[in-house]
């Protein structure tokens, strides 16, 4: 049994002395020592577009970039801007940590918003789009069509678009209609030739429907016209008698930020249903429109929206590019990146050739670590949820569901399980941010075919990636168990990276029983062997790890802190990593998305380095890796650096302990913190600074690319033996 170092690292009573461990260093840190959450949520997506901008990134990647942009941020004012919107209006405190003025913070956002959104309509109008039409593949207007393509198509949007369309006249008849949120949509002015008088009318543009419509043509080059503009050239067939003077495009972003009052006496699922239910009618946040929009058409939809000056953004160009999602999909692998192929892991990988694997056979041999999307999802986890479903010596399955869907083979693996007479517990989170409908789905699904299905805890989402199989073997039950940091989501695995780890060590398991215990049932379980859990004790098992480093390095003992995660925000964490840095740790932290640490700070993080790294995969693992004098603390899960995965979430980390994992985790993070790496480097004052080339103008090393190589190399170093 592996025994931690850290004690009570556990999930349940509050009965740690942790003043105890109260640091001596000073406190009495700068006031601006925090960068702003939402401000550096921009400055990540302005990463993104700057991979979109790059001419060295393969051009279909481009677009695709251009279009992850697009819908980052349509998510960031639903979510975040709308939930700062909803607290200044009800007068709730606005949890900011940069000591400014919620008004302030909220002008700042607008503002840089307003700049990303006319760099990104640039990047496509003048950098994307004329590279897309020098490859063959144009997206043009109506008036660049010929005579013969302007009749075909025509002919479609007679048969195709002109039934589905419902054109909504604004009168004394007919008040003005409710705008849906996302849905992009045309202000027509027409006037009737007999009397004069003018009217506006609304137009919707079908979502159902491909926003880019392809041209016919000789299959020499592909050619595509927007849904919008076919349909805006066709006005007059939807207002016979009317004269059309004008039509504007428009898009609308209302609040979705869910606030689910949970009650112990009332379903989960039934108030979720309510509040899906609001979240459609939300109030509006942004209103984008293009640059051509005349004042009298602005003036209706402001008055008529009751949205600000502010919360409008004028653009140049289409709106809504997610539309070059459809474009990112094109066959031409000369514009996308090289194709890539998931290995299996050595460890289960099969001993007969076209044979299959024993997944459990070979968790017995040692821990297993996989490296998704490097390593297959579908020869590991799936491979195992597969294996112990069909198994006739397992026992029972517990798995928590955060982010699958409903056709998924994980979900059918219960499924299987649970029609073959297994005990199958699915905890399943049906809070999980815009998928929450089809979670209720699929959650319903797996109910029907006799699993155990629980929502967890009263007020908490439960974030972690937990899979539980109890097998009976020689008349002893053995636990096989897998932590993971990423969803179990065949899909998302092949564009994530993230870790998982398989092991059948009796502490993990018991470890976990406890929790799914807690989890299912009314068990308070207050200590963990191998796992940090929250929310009641992750963050003060992280803070006695730094607070050992701090120590360590003051007694002249090696320390190093490197940390892995998607957001660094918690200012309990950062101040202690401050106070490690003040000693004399040299700390390490990769970030992808926000981060609220200031490096390079004179007195207070000059040993604090910061990078990120974006390209073809989401980086979304989280490592936390500690020195320890020589006694190396190493942990994988789920959590984030926030304050809702510290104490308004159940999350989960594993220590990792074999020699080999310890050292492939190593390497991979000196290769991503090495000035030989591309990636990006935070400066004290919030600037992120791209460093893709040496000083000869040659390709800095990609962490992915070098990744995806070292993996083939081990593969082949293993069939050469």
């Amino acid at each position: 049994m592996i025994e931690q170092t850290i004690p009570d690292a556990g999930f349940g009573d509050d009965d740690d002395d942790f003043d105890a461990l109260a640091p001596d260093a000073d406190d009495r840190f700068p006031d601006d020592r925090y960068l702003d959450r939402e401000l550096s949520w921009l400055a990540f997506n302005q990463r993104v577009l700057e991979l979109a901008e790059d001419p060295a990134t393969p051009l279909l990647e481009r677009a695709n970039f251009l279009a992850i942009f697009a819908s980052n941020l349509d998510e960031f004012f639903m979510v975040r801007v709308a939930g700062l919107k909803r607290r200044i209006l009800t007068g709730l405190a606005v949890p900011t940590n940069v000591g400014r003025a919620p008004l302030d913070v909220l002008a700042d956002i607008s503002a840089e918003a307003h700049r990303l959104q006319l760099r990104h309509a640039a990047a496509w109008k003048h950098l994307v789009q004329p590279s897309l039409a020098e490859a063959g593949i144009e997206v043009v207007n109506w008036d660049e069509l010929t005579g013969a393509e302007q009749e075909s198509l025509t002919e479609y949007f007679q048969n195709q678009v002109f039934p589905v369309l419902m054109p909504l006249a604004v009168d004394p008849a007919h008040p003005f209609p409710y705008i849906s949120g996302l849905s992009l949509n045309l202000a027509i002015r027409v006037r009737n030739a007999r009397t004069g008088r003018q009217d506006f009318a609304r137009l919707k543009v079908p979502q159902m429907m491909p926003r880019l419509v392809e041209v016919p043509g000789d299959g020499t080059t592909m050619r595509f016209i927007s849904l919008e503009e076919l349909i805006a050239n066709h006005l007059g067939d939807l207002f016979p008698g009317m004269e059309v003077i004008d039509h504007h495009l428009f898009r609308l972003t209302r609040n979705e930020d869910m606030v689910i009052e949970e009650d112990e006496s009332e379903s989960l699922i039934q108030a979720l249903e309510a509040e899906l239910m609001r979240r459609r009618f939300g109030p509006p946040i942004r209103l984008e429109i293009t640059d051509d929009m005349d004042d009298v058409t602005l003036d209706v939809l402001l008055k008529e929206l009751d949205i600000t000056d502010q919360e409008v953004y004028r653009l140049p160009g289409a709106l809504d590019l997610r539309s070059l999602f459809s474009l990112s999909r094109i066959e031409r692998p000369d514009l996308h990146y090289p194709p890539h192929l998931p290995r299996t892991a050595l460890a289960f990988q099969p001993v007969e050739q076209n044979g299959r694997a024993d997944i459990f056979a070979a968790i017995r041999r040692g821990d297993v670590l996989v490296h998704h999307p490097y390593e297959s999802f579908a020869t590991s986890v799936q491979a195992f949820l597969e294996q112990a479903a069909r198994d006739p010596h397992v026992l029972a399955i517990k798995q928590t569901l955060y982010r699958t869907s409903g056709d998924s083979p994980i979900v059918q693996a219960l499924i299987d399980a649970a029609e073959s007479g297994k005990q199958v517990l699915a905890l399943v989170e049906v809070k999980a941010r815009f998928d929450e409908a089809a979670n209720i789905v699929w959650a319903r699904k797996l109910e029907k075919a006799g699993v155990h299905v629980v929502y967890g805890l009263v007020g908490l989402k439960t974030h972690s990636k937990l899979c539980l199989v109890i097998r009976e073997e020689e008349g002893t039950l053995r636990h096989y168990s897998h932590v993971g940091t990423g969803n179990y989501n065949p899909k998302t695995s092949r564009l994530y990276e993230d870790f998982g780890l398989f092991t059948t060590d009796d502490q993990v398991g018991k470890d976990l029983t406890r929790l799914f215990n807690e989890l299912s049932g009314y068990a308070i379980e207050k200590k963990f062997k191998r796992l940090l859990v929250a929310p009641l004790h992750l963050r003060k098992g992280l803070i006695r790890l730094i607070e050992k480093e701090r120590r360590n390095a003051l007694a002249g003992k090696p320390a190093r802190i490197r940390i892995k995660v998607n957001s660094m925000v918690d200012e309990q964490i950062i101040d202690a990593l401050y106070r490690a840095s003040m000693a004399g740790v040299p700390v390490e932290v990769w970030v992808r998305g926000i981060c609220s640490l200031r490096p390079g700070v004179p007195g207070l993080s000059d040993n604090i380095t910061v990078r990120s790294i974006l390209g073809r995969y989401l980086e979304h693992s989280r490592l936390f890796m500690f020195a320890n004098d020589g006694d190396p603390q190493v942990y994988i899960g789920s959590a984030d650096m926030m304050h809702r995965n510290l104490d308004r979430r159940v999350e989960a980390l594993v220590r990792v302990i074999a020699p080999e994992h310890l050292t492939e985790l190593a390497t991979l993070f000196d290769l991503a913190m090495s000035d030989a790496t591309s990636s990006w480097h935070l400066d004290a004052d919030g600037v992120w600074t791209r460093h893709s080339v040496d000083s000869d103008g040659q390709p800095l090393i990609d962490v992915q690319d070098a990744t995806m190589a070292a993996i083939a190399r081990r593969r082949r170093s293993r069939a050469v033996r």
